[in-house]
């Protein structure tokens, strides 16, 4: 609980039927004891609500359900709220160990379940700022003006896990059920929290174990292909089983390639990166084949599997890791075996321009 409803104090944005606050703050109080909710606070100085709202607290807790007040003050600094001994609520004086309370304020902030604010200057506005920004439940209470007031306003931009219905019930004007309504509201966007941390973590275990199966299936991938070099035959005229060898082992590598790479990446999704890198993988290493038989017609005649597997494998794969440039390429058109150089007409034994094998002029 954080506000000020005093007043005597001058706020930059007024309060507001500052008259019913102090009963509100009871309320609140005692809604969230009934709601079985611990509460945080930083002074029992009257000015604030704070002293209000556990004197609420207190009178909600039974002995069936006994509460519990932990109090944040400075160090120099000490908390009394005038409870009764009989009281079922346990009060713990929680001292940070700055002198200041900013400190232990904005410090402690941080780790409650909820917010609720009320009235108040600058710091409740910046206490509903910090809150929004790190997405906790929040509700400031703009019935009574002053900071809070404000910070409802900044949801109309920062929703979190508010909807429309509950940023409707935080404007409204203070009746006699409001508390009830309030808090359970902090409830509900408690609870929405809940839920989408439950899910933003199945979806992280989710996405490390594809992660990890695909891994595992480059790994089995990588040695399928490299299986073939020990399962190639030795040289002779190409069958069947030689052409799918020679195929399938460079087209499996450059599944393995893809898989790697996409493990890399905020999303992985293996099994459409593996795609994408046979159809990378199959696109170069045919390249490849159909350059080899331009130059060699005779390849088929007498295939040595083996030996062009040591290069065909490492194409694949290679052409699998780097899909998306092999894709750009063939949208270029540029895709194949690179063209030789130009001879240089200043190396030693190139004819100049115009000169014959032996250099004569013709």
């Amino acid at each position: 609980m954080i506000g000020s409803v005093d007043p005597s104090r001058t706020f930059a944005h007024p309060l507001v039927a500052a008259h019913l606050a102090p009963g509100a703050c009871r309320s609140l109080g005692a809604e969230l004891a009934r709601a079985g909710c611990d509460v945080a606070v930083f002074s029992s100085s009257p000015e604030y609500i704070e002293t209000d709202v556990v004197r609420g607290y207190a009178d909600a807790c039974t002995e069936r359900l006994p509460g519990r007040v932990a109090a944040y003050p400075p160090r120099h600094r000490d908390v009394d709220f005038g409870l009764s001994p009989r009281a079922h609520v346990r009060v713990e004086i929680l001292r940070d160990t700055s002198g200041e309370w900013e400190v232990a304020f904005y410090r402690t902030l941080l780790v409650c379940d909820g917010v609720l604010l009320m009235g108040g200057g600058q710091s409740t506005r910046v206490a509903g700022i910090v809150a929004l920004s790190q997405r906790l439940p929040l509700v400031p209470v703009a019935a009574f003006g002053g900071g809070a007031g404000q910070v409802w306003v900044n949801f109309d931009r920062v929703r979190n896990d508010a909807d429309d219905a509950d940023i409707r019930l935080m404007g409204d004007n203070w009746t006699p059920d409001s508390a009830a309504r309030l808090v359970a509201c902090l409830q509900r966007q408690r609870e929405r929290k809940l839920r989408r941390l439950a899910e933003a973590e199945s979806e992280q275990h989710a996405a490390t174990r594809r992660a990890a199966t695909g891994l595992a299936a480059a790994a089995v991938c990588l040695v399928t292909a490299l299986t073939g070099l020990v399962t190639a035959s030795p040289p002779r005229p190409a069958r069947a089983q030689d052409l799918v060898v020679l195929v399938g082992a460079p087209l499996v590598a450059a599944a393995a390639g893809a898989i790697i790479r996409n493990s890399f990446e905020g999303d992985a999704r293996w099994g459409r990166a593996s795609v994408r890198g046979l159809g990378a993988g199959l696109v170069s290493v045919l390249l490849y084949f159909a350059s080899q038989l331009l130059s060699v017609p005779t390849l088929l005649d007498a295939l040595d599997v083996r030996r062009l597997l040591f290069f065909t494998i490492p194409l694949g794969f290679t052409a699998g890791f780097t899909f998306d440039l092999v894709f750009e390429r063939l949208r270029e058109g540029t895709v194949g075996p690179p063209s030789p150089p130009p001879p240089d007409p200043m190396a030693p034994g190139t004819a100049a321009p115009g000169q014959g094998a032996s250099g004569a002029r013709e």
